[in-house]
């Protein structure tokens, strides 16, 4: 079963973007300090919509420019509230209800320390059960750019929807990006399989752990480069360092990030990459939507959870 919120599509200027990719219930912790092991620690708890690729469809959303849409799986247990969240934040979403998994659930634990680090534990439930079947041509209708989270190269099911959406794109001429999504999960996946795996993108969105994995160079800018010969376009994600933007085997842009206290660093990456991909489709040039995804990423983690402020 596959549920729809269509409500009134606001088209940019560059067409809509389709987002595919998890939507996921997190339960965010935040303590102060080692976890007490074998006994209680303190925290402050609080559950939140969350998922990579359905925060980045929201922080996409957010500028109210183009029209997003998201193709994502959840359970029946969490349908209903999933998709009042995404319209309330301006996504179309499409959701494939799972007769069998439950919605993902990630519990993140959060230091309340000065870094406000977090730690991820998963179960990624019905989201890493998108399949082939779940994809349409039709679903790129009207669509400019596809963004596919990375989390769908972990499981065989929605790595062929992956292989499935990359050749509807390249026939229709969209424009496809990629965030790489855990660096974690990409250890266990494999380099070089990743690498193949992720052919024919155009915007490659790593994280600097990311690309330093995927070329084992332990310099984010090095990393760019040597990925930039693979992909046309590379942004590596360096948190409160910035940005770095690569083309043919050259960094060509460096953008610094925007100063931000944090408080939950949950999410951030896809903001910037929310931002990012918003900016593109408004006509922005790579570096000056880099500086956007900046801005959306010291908003994020300023803030408790993945997701940006709803709109007044």
């Amino acid at each position: 079963m596959t549920t729809e919120v269509l409500g009134t599509a606001t088209n940019g200027r560059g067409g809509a973007l389709l987002v595919v990719g998890d939507v996921i219930t997190d339960v965010v912790a935040r303590h102060r300090g080692p976890l007490a092991a074998g006994t209680d620690t303190a925290a402050a708890i609080r559950t939140v919509p969350g998922g990579a690729g359905a925060n980045v469809a929201c922080w996409a959303a957010r500028g109210g420019g183009a029209e997003v849409r998201l193709l994502g799986r959840v359970g029946a247990d969490a349908a209903a509230w999933h998709e009042r969240e995404l319209a309330a934040c301006g996504v179309r979403p499409r959701l494939v209800v799972d007769p069998q998994a439950p919605t993902g659930t990630v519990i993140c634990l959060v230091d309340t320390g000065e870094a406000a680090e977090r730690t991820f534990l998963t179960d990624s439930g019905a989201s890493l059960r998108l399949e082939p079947d779940d994809w349409s041509d039709a679903l790129l209708d009207g669509v400019a750019r596809l963004h596919l989270s990375g989390y769908l190269l972990f499981s065989e099911p929605s790595r062929a929807l992956v292989a499935v959406a990359l050749e509807s794109a390249r026939a229709r001429g969209v424009q496809v990006s990629l965030d790489p999504a855990s660096a974690g999960f990409l250890r266990e996946l494999g380099v070089n399989r990743c690498l193949s795996l992720i052919e024919g993108v155009d915007v490659l969105l790593p994280s600097r752990d990311e690309a330093c994995l995927l070329t084992g160079l332990p310099d984010a800018a090095d990393a760019a480069a040597k990925l930039s010969r693979h992909v046309p376009l590379v942004v590596v994600k360096q948190g409160a360092e910035g940005a770095v933007l690569a083309r043919s085997g050259t960094v060509y842009a460096r953008v610094p990030a925007v100063a931000a206290t944090p408080r939950d660093t949950t999410g951030a990456g896809d903001a910037f990459t929310g931002g990012f991909l918003a900016a593109l489709l408004a006509g922005a040039a790579p570096e000056d939507a880099a500086a956007d995804g900046c801005r959306a990423g010291a908003l994020a983690v300023e803030r408790v959870g993945g997701r940006p402020p709803m709109p007044d």
